[in-house]
Formats: C-alpha cells, structure tokens, sequence
C-alpha cells in the first residue's frame, strides 16, 4: 500500500536518493546532506509548532510504500514564501512603442524582475522515483496535499502558488539560462541553481538587471522555453491545472519554467472534500492496492482519504463504490486501511474522489 504521511527524521538517506535522482533544475530538494537534515528540522518543526503565517514554515510528506518500508516519493507545501529572503520571478508585460507622426505602432513581451507572489503559499518539492510513476501514485502523492490544505487552512495563505520545473537537457543545460542568466552571472546553470537550492539567493538581487528585458531580444531558443515545462513535469502540471491552478505569466528567473496560481478555496479536492465519521467492518473490502484495478470501474472510483490529525497525518487511494453523503451515515472502512490511517471507530476520515467529481 502506498501511504502519504509527515516526514521524519529517518528519512534522510532516502531524500538523498531522491535527490540524485531527481537531478539539475530541481532546486527545492538539492543533494546535499545539510540541506536535507534543515528539510527535516524545518518540517518537524512546522508540524509541532503554532499557526504563524508571520513567519515561513516548511510541511514535507513522503510517499512510503507499506510493503517494503521504502519512501518513494516526496512533496511539500510551504505556508508562505518571501519573508526570510526575497522572492524572485519574472512577470511577463508589455512595453508599446508608438510614433504618430511616422505612423508606428509596436508592442513588445518584456520580463520584469518581480517580487509580486511574496506571501503566497507554495506547493513544492514534488518528485517521484521513477519505478513508481505508475498505477496513479503521482496523483496520489501531488493531490494528498490538498486534503492537508482542506483541513488546515489556517495554516497556510490563501493564495497558492506552484513552480513548474522548466526546460533543461540531460547535461543540465537550461535554453533560458545560456540565453540571458549566463551573461550576468558567469556562471553554469547547474552551479546557479545549486546555490538557489541552498538558500544562498542574495546574488540574484545583486547581479540580475533591475530594468525590463525583452524577449524579442533573446535568441530563439531562450524564447522558445519560457512558460514552458522539463519533459517529465508535463503530468505534474496537468495534474495542477485540473485542480484549478492557472498560468499567470509569471516564470523562473533561472529556466523559465511557469508558476502556477489559485485561491486555496478554489482548488477542486479542497472544495469538494468532506468529512466523514469512521465505522471499522473487517469484511468491509476496500480496495488499497494501487497497482490493481478495480473490479467494477462503473461502480468503484478512486478516493484520496486521510485522517485528520496534524502529526500524525496520513493519506491514501482506494477504490470505493458510490459513496452517501456524511449526514446519511459512517463510512466503512476495513481493518488494514484503519490502521495504515490510523484512525478507530468513530474518529474523523477526509475524503474526495481523485479525478473532477464531488461526493
């Protein structure tokens, strides 16, 4: 069974597989022991401490499956972002340039240097190990978030962002990058982006040009790029956009890759989820096995379902027949997903079909 729950301290070893696997250009989860031991404090603290949206805090899930005890996935949501440093992106704009008198009339696509989604919450750091991108595990693991959004809203802003991974080739190198970052750092992308991934960003405020740049001036292939996503981030934008987030133009000061934007309340499993009291029947069948169909595909649906508490948060798929409303009674549940979601009779289960349809 795959399980979504907090990350814990045990969990270093297989973030740093992770991480090397993952790659160049993904910088919220860098190969660097250090770094990964701060992601783990960071997020402890996040799930032990207060409601502060004064001040950053940093929740990490990972993705376990039950059957090997091996951690196979990652993902995060940040509370908010840009309040210890600076948050950079390009906003894509206008600049027109006219003439009346020689009768010229031209509109150019500028990047403008932009600190504008300072205090949004972020869902981050999304990264399955590839022998497991099957069987609706990435749905699982992307969407299990929104089910802690819907639970605890208060922790978070109510404006949600996501960074989409942009274009770069096998060796790391970025189009957008040897196009126009190249010339005012001097540096590689890959060393560029390490940097970012360790929290030393102070260098961009200090070499980016502050002035619009435009984009008619950049070569081809930097231009082709930008708002454009790495090979393997298609799904996980997808994914997003179903849900409800939206290219806005604002894109990565180092690849290009797009941000996508919405209102926490407007995300779809956030909005259609509800909650349901628990009944444990050991002849109940739920389906929990992600690698299986379902029988029935007409009458069994896949389901996100999850318990309710903070630290010891837990999230699953199952496939389930058609479901009442929560006023019309408990939901069933059998013993083995009772106890992977750690929860007993008569506690408090969070549920909303996968895919586009409410309860």
């Amino acid at each position: 069974m795959m399980i979504i729950r907090p990350l814990m301290e045990t969990d270093a070893n297989a973030l740093l597989d992770l991480a090397h696997k993952a790659g160049v250009g993904f910088t919220s989860l860098p190969a660097d022991p250090e770094r990964i031991a701060s992601k783990i404090e960071a997020s402890l603290a996040a799930f032990g401490g207060e409601v502060d949206l004064n001040s950053e805090q940093s929740y990490v899930f990972v993705m376990e499956d039950t059957d090997t005890s091996r951690v196979v996935g990652i993902c995060g949501i940040e509370s908010t972002i840009g309040l210890s440093t600076p948050w950079y992106s390009y906003r894509i704009g206008t600049l027109v340039h006219s003439s009346r008198e020689l009768s010229v009339h031209n509109t150019f696509p500028t990047l403008y240097l932009s600190n504008d989604q300072t205090a949004c919450a972020e869902v981050c750091t999304l990264f399955l190990d590839p022998d497991y991108r099957h069987s609706k595990n990435g749905n699982l693991l992307s969407k299990s978030r929104f089910l802690f959004l819907a639970q605890y809203p208060e922790r978070f802003e109510s404006t949600i962002i996501a960074e989409m991974r942009g274009v770069s080739d096998a060796n790391g190198q970025s189009p957008f990058w040897d196009g126009l970052g190249a010339h005012f750092f001097d540096m590689a992308f890959a060393d560029a982006d390490r940097l970012t991934g360790l929290g030393k960003k102070e260098f961009i405020a200090e070499l980016m040009p502050r002035h619009p740049l435009y984009i008619n001036l950049l070569p081809q292939h930097a231009q082709d790029v930008i708002g454009q996503v790495h090979a393997n981030t298609h799904p996980a934008r997808k994914m997003l956009e179903d849900e409800g987030f939206r290219y806005q133009g604002y894109v990565d000061i180092f690849d290009a890759g797009p941000t996508l934007q919405t209102q926490v309340n407007d995300i779809r499993a956030v909005r259609d989820s509800q909650c349901y009291t628990v009944a444990i029947d050991h002849t109940t069948n739920n389906e929990n096995d992600t690698k299986s169909k379902p029988k029935n595909e007409a009458t069994e649906l896949p389901y996100l379902l999850s318990n309710t508490s903070l630290t010891d948060y837990r999230c699953t798929l199952v496939y389930l027949a058609y479901i009442n409303t929560p006023e019309s009674g408990p939901l069933c549940i059998n013993t083995d997903l009772a106890w992977a979601l750690k929860v007993t009779t008569g506690d408090q289960i969070r549920v909303v079909q996968l895919f586009g349809s409410s309860l």
